[in-house]
């Protein structure tokens, strides 16, 4: 029989005990994302693959929004985030600390999601964008690359949090195989 674990089964780790585990060197920047029920779900995932940080950027909804709140399920009491107006002063910022930024767009030079490695013992952010308009063309312009999720249908868009989570789970799977 192939039963469901329970929640002690799980063995789920508490708000203090995440705040100290060791991270994923990987940074969320949210460019502009309207609705605070991706923004819950993002920091869910967030929280599901012990991300360092997320800045929420612009007009990005931010906690203590409701439609956060109820999406993100308490993700935003362990994940770090803040507030920026500017994603372009983020990402200068970042790239100020030796980070390597990667906006997640379909752009005429993009690399696929399967083949993008993180470079060893380096910290990346990865740009979210706009439900509608993606991310922002000067802020494509500040990253080090675009990555870009392989799409097969009639669709060639995913929805921002969709995408961050097969970003995030990708990426991170990759830095925990090679102990990065």
């Amino acid at each position: 029989m192939n039963e469901k674990l329970s929640m002690d089964d799980l063995g789920r780790i508490s708000k203090d005990e995440f705040k100290e585990a060791s991270k994923h060197r990987v940074i969320v920047v949210l460019d502009n994302i309207r609705s605070g029920l991706n923004v819950g779900s993002i920091f869910r995932s967030a929280d599901a693959f012990l991300i360092e940080k997320i800045y929420c950027c612009g007009y990005t909804t931010t906690p203590p929004h409701r439609e956060v709140l109820k999406s993100a399920l308490g993700a935003t009491e362990t994940v770090a985030w803040e507030h920026n107006e500017s994603t372009l002063a983020v990402i200068d910022q970042l790239k100020k600390s030796n980070i390597a930024c990667y906006a997640i767009e379909q752009t005429v030079s993009s690399i696929s999601l399967s083949s993008f490695i993180p470079e060893a013992n380096k910290t990346i952010a990865l740009v979210l964008g706009n439900e509608v308009n993606g991310v922002d063309q000067a802020v494509i312009d500040a990253c080090n690359g675009t990555i870009e999720i392989a799409q097969h249908g009639t669709k060639h868009s995913l929805n921002v949090a969709v995408c961050a989570g097969i970003v995030l789970f990708d990426v991170t799977s990759k830095m925990a195989e090679k102990g990065r």
